[in-house]
């Protein structure tokens, strides 16, 4: 079973720009919901109310948060985004 990720981003965010390259280094398919684009900051808000910054990483309905958040949950869980654990 293949992992569900959504990345909430914007543009010119460095931040954001990591996490879709550590998620594409990894051969990781995400869904990018970017603000002012295909998605609004009141969506954003609705999915993860207490949202400050961007990116925003879900991970099978699991809020992981930003970028650096993304690469501890990577190192501490083994995600590979089959579902599977390394």
């Amino acid at each position: 079973m293949r992992s569900q990720v959504v990345v909430y981003s914007k543009d010119n965010c460095p931040y954001c720009v990591q996490a879709k390259n550590l998620l594409e280094r990894m051969k990781v398919n995400y869904e990018e919901k970017k603000i002012g684009v295909n998605c609004t900051r009141e969506e954003l808000l609705e999915a993860i109310p207490n949202a400050r910054t961007v990116p925003q990483i879900v991970i099978n309905s699991h809020v992981v948060g930003g970028y650096e958040q993304l690469v501890e949950y990577v190192e501490n869980t083994g995600f590979n985004g089959t579902g599977e654990s390394l």
